[in-house]
């Protein structure tokens, strides 16, 4: 089990639980503070004698393989799983170099001291900062409520109002600090495994390009590097779509927080202070504790909590309510109090102290008392506006209208249902499609009125207008499961099994949608829109959870795979039954180790060109056209949520449909790097003397190759990369 995810209607109740899921986040960044911190010195160490370099990279070896990532929620996706093996993997890799060093020229300063210097500077010192700022306001908003509360009742009405507005407005600031400080602990939880990845991936690039005999092992490492790139934008992919979703859940708790209280066990819940009386002369004291009601057992518990001694909880006390009576500020010097009168100790009563009048009302209404005014603490989970989309006959024309529209003009688009229309116009559209009226007039195919980016934009409204997704608020925890755990095959099985208990307008509008969608992946390399893009941007449109929470987004990852293989397995999934043989899905099991590395090839090496292998990084291209934001970037590579081909497939000569390489001289016969960049879905120049990229050693790359009588360097371009 991973971090349990922040929940930004917590920062309000503030709970002893909480605060100790945030210590657990803060002791995990801390812990990637300091292996960040030894890994930079380790680096440092490989630049300062090549005498030292052996032992150097042995320790550097073993700080990667003991290090693993947190991951939040109880699963990982297979992107995932590969990021954190990709460590291990690393290791493996530096105690293979150091059988076949020759010559070493790192340029290690700025492929990977740099970028985790600034990673951490920016990144985790940042967190650093916002964690003082935090522990600070917390010290600050309590110290002021407990001052604020030890005023007297007898003072000016006018003093106290003061006094109350000043306590509101330091609370709220507290919330929104709170907020802001939740939100970019986790950020940087899911930030780290590609920031952190990046740079290390860059650094084992640049070794191998200085390794000229090192040059068969590096072609081990290229089919492996390759792959890791994929997870890694994949991971970023569903990043930036998860950010998005928690900025905006983030906003609307901020707006309106009592709209978005959690479903509790309890009917109540909160901090209050309980008065405890001692014996004369020394009067009373009254202690903090966070209170919990069950009103349909009347059963009360309440466990001292003290945030600013370092957030210890106490021994709890547990007790069955009798009676609730509001106290008079005439019988007590303290506003907000109540008295509560155990079943099991008849005529003693507690008296306790609400944060405020409001809150008092509230704890009132719940326990019994003569004012029951307000609403209860535990809402109920707000249902979503139903739309005037149905899946009906209306429905299904629309549906057919618009694939066909996109089927007939705009299948080789590039960023297909990621590019978005103007909004007045898909509105405008949508309305039309959807009154009787006017739905048999509109002609999409034919008309030049509709633009094919309005169409997709009104195709994907009306899906997430329906009252309820397509795929189900029921059967969408059951559609999660097997996409966190399991072989590709039993995942395959278990959407198979899945599918066929969706209600059956349902699976025949699904059955439509993917059928379409199977055939847009299909022109991908025209339209860019590859299976885990269209994922990206379906996998929320077809599934959402019922109750909006940060553990749901942290799960959208997860509906994105759901749609790949829904895509990729269209035929099998609505062509056939499912197999009655096969248990039917369970719940989650142990994921799956990450694809294991090629095994050392034996035999004599061939003497071939030295390669250039910093191709992951970004590439620039000023051709390239510039698309309005959506989801996340289409890529150019493919979904990893089916197997991964095998080596020899992945390095083998490229067939009919792959793209060629474009040369003007000299051959590089079988050089593996070129053909995986073909699988890659890249276009090479050989015969330029000019590589478009990002590459911050590149200047003290250039004479060693010229030395080194390269003869061609490479110049590479990608069709189309937007990053968000």
């Amino acid at each position: 089990m991973g971090l349990q995810p922040l929940e930004f209607s917590d920062c309000y109740l503030d709970s002893p639980w909480f605060r100790e899921r945030i210590r657990a986040h803060e002791a995990e960044l801390e812990r990637t503070n300091k292996f960040i911190k030894e890994l930079i010195k380790d680096g440092k160490n490989l630049i300062a004698a090549t005498k030292t370099l052996s032992a150097a990279q042995r320790k550097f070896a073993h700080s990667l393989r003991d290090f693993k990532f947190e991951f939040i929620g109880d699963a990982e996706t297979d992107d995932e799983r590969c990021i954190d093996a990709s460590l291990r993997e690393f290791s493996n890799f530096l105690k293979n170099l150091e059988e076949q060093r020759e010559i070493m020229a790192l340029s290690v300063t700025e492929t990977l001291i740099k970028p985790l210097e600034k990673f951490r500077k920016e990144q985790l010192g940042a967190v650093k900062e916002e964690k003082k700022k935090f522990d600070k306001e917390t010290e600050r908003n309590y110290s002021l409520i407990d001052k604020h509360l030890n005023l007297s009742a007898k003072k000016k009405d006018s003093h106290l109002q003061e006094a109350d507005i000043q306590v509101e407005q330091n609370r709220q600031h507290f919330y929104e600090l709170s907020l802001e400080y939740v939100c970019k602990l986790q950020e940087i939880q899911e930030r780290k495994k590609f920031e952190f990845v990046e740079p290390m991936l860059s650094f084992f690039q640049g070794m191998f390009t200085f390794y000229h005999q090192g040059h068969e092992l590096a072609k081990d490492f290229n089919h492996y590097k390759m792959e890791l790139q994929i997870n890694i934008q994949n991971t970023r992919n569903r990043f930036e779509g998860t950010r998005s979703e928690v900025e905006e859940l983030m906003n609307k708790i901020r707006q309106n927080p009592k709209d978005h209280k959690r479903a509790s066990q309890f009917t109540a819940e909160g901090y209050l202070y309980v008065q405890e009386k001692r014996p004369p002369p020394f009067g009373s004291s009254w202690v903090k504790h966070y209170c919990m009601y069950r009103k349909a057992a009347k059963k009360f518990t309440m466990i001292p909590f003290e945030h600013r001694s370092g957030g210890k909880l106490g021994d709890g006390e547990v007790f069955f309510l009798k009676e609730c009576i509001r106290r008079h500020t005439d019988s007590i010097d303290r506003r907000f109090c109540f008295d509560v009168e155990a079943a099991d100790r008849p005529g003693i009563s507690l008296t306790m102290q609400a944060f405020s009048e409001e809150e008092r009302k509230q704890w009132l209404e719940v326990l019994g008392g003569k004012e029951a005014l307000f609403p209860s603490f535990n809402r109920a989970i707000i249902p979503r506006p139903e739309g005037s989309a149905q899946l009906d006959k209306m429905g299904f024309t629309i549906l057919r209208k618009c694939i066909r529209a996109v089927e007939t003009r705009g299948i080789n688009d590039q960023g297909l249902y990621r590019v978005v229309g103007v909004s007045s116009k898909v509105q405008r559209l949508l309305s039309m499609l959807m009154d009787v009226k006017t739905c048999n007039e509109v002609d999409l195919e034919n008309s030049v009125d509709w633009e094919v980016k309005t169409i997709t934009s009104a195709l994907k409204q009306y899906l997430r207008s329906l009252p309820e997704p397509l795929m189900t608020y029921e059967l969408h925890g059951d559609f999660i499961v097997p996409a966190k755990s399991g072989s590709p095959e039993s995942r395959v099985n278990a959407i198979h099994f899945l599918v066929h208990k969706l209600p059956e307008k349902n699976k025949e509008m699904l059955d439509i949608l993917v059928k379409h969608l199977t055939n847009v992946s299909n022109h991908s390399k025209q339209n860019l829109m590859t299976v885990a893009n269209l994922g990206v941007v379906f996998g929320p449109t077809l599934m959402r959870p019922q109750e909006e929470t940060v553990a749901a987004i942290m799960d959208l990852k997860f509906q994105n795979i759901v749609v790949e293989i829904l895509i990729e397995n269209h035929e099998k999934i609505f062509r056939t039954p499912p197999d009655a043989t096969l248990p039917e899905p369970g719940p989650l099991s142990a994921p799956p180790n990450a694809p294991p590395r090629q095994s050392k090839r034996q035999g004599q090496r061939t003497k071939r060109p030295v390669a250039v292998y910093n191709l992951c990084l970004e590439l620039e291209d000023g051709d390239r056209p510039s698309l309005p934001k959506e989801d996340t970037p289409p890529s150019s590579l493919d979904s990893l949520s089916s197997p991964s081909p095998t080596t020899a497939t992945a390095l083998g000569h490229p067939g009919p449909d792959r793209n060629h390489l474009l040369t003007d001289g000299g051959s590089f016969g079988d050089w593996a790097p070129t053909a995986a960049l073909r699988d890659a879905g890249m276009n090479c120049d050989v015969g330029n003397l000019t590589l478009l990229c990002k590459l911050p050693h590149w200047p003290a790359m250039i004479p060693r190759m010229l030395a080194w009588d390269m003869g061609r360097l490479v110049r590479v371009k990608r069709p189309y990369s937007t990053r968000i």
